[in-house]
């Protein structure tokens, strides 16, 4: 699996920008954190409240730093700001896999298309440069606008995991879904970019 968590990916298209999250983007986050706490309902590590964000990012940062994840703040360029985050976690160079989540916008954000834009960003990024065989999704089988989300962009339904981690109210069962390599290059890719209308190329940069 071709990865260096050292590197500085960013992710970008015609509607949207992804880059590596750093703690200094409390100052962009933290409108959600304040105004918006419910954003987090179903999240196993919430950010409603400044101090709650600074231990989510905190979390998110040791995460790449100990090479199991690669956090991203997701910026906007239809209204020109950021409108959330989102990772690669559970990455797992041996088997070739990673987890997609952690993902969350503000309230104006949802509904408009971003998030569509951003799943082809990283998931053409999981198959095409990290090499990834699968790519994994999970939600909080309660959480039924993340399930209908995952089921619009072509994700598998697995199965659910019963009680498998504790949550904010106590124990979760957690919906699974994938999508596999050949799924991708099958069917994903162009359904996602029939729906996000992507016309030019997909733009990657990244830095050493």
């Amino acid at each position: 699996m071709a990865f260096d968590f050292k590197r500085e990916y960013i992710l970008e298209n015609d509607r949207v920008l992804l880059r590596p999250l750093n703690l200094e983007d409390e100052e962009y986050l933290s409108r959600f954190s304040i105004n918006e706490p419910d954003l987090w309902k179903y999240s196993l590590i919430p950010a409603n409240g400044i101090e709650n964000l600074r231990n989510y990012l905190k979390i998110a940062i040791q995460g790449r730093t100990s090479k199991t994840a690669y956090p991203f703040i997701v910026f906007d360029k239809k209204t020109n700001q950021y409108a959330g985050s989102t990772r690669f976690y559970d990455i797992q160079e041996n088997h070739n896999s990673a987890l997609l989540g952690y993902t969350w916008y503000g309230k104006q954000f949802q509904g408009t298309g971003l998030n569509k834009n951003c799943k082809y960003l990283l998931l053409e990024f999981a198959f095409d440069e990290m090499k990834a065989e699968r790519v994994e999704f999970r939600a909080d089988n309660n959480n039924k606008r993340s399930i209908a989300a995952m089921k619009s962009i072509g994700c598998i339904e697995e199965g659910i995991l019963r009680s498998n981690c504790a949550s904010i109210d106590g124990r979760r069962d957690s919906i699974v879904f994938s999508i596999l390599k050949e799924e991708w290059y099958r069917v994903v890719k162009e359904k996602l970019v029939s729906m996000t209308q992507v016309h030019k190329p997909v733009r990657r940069k990244s830095g050493g």
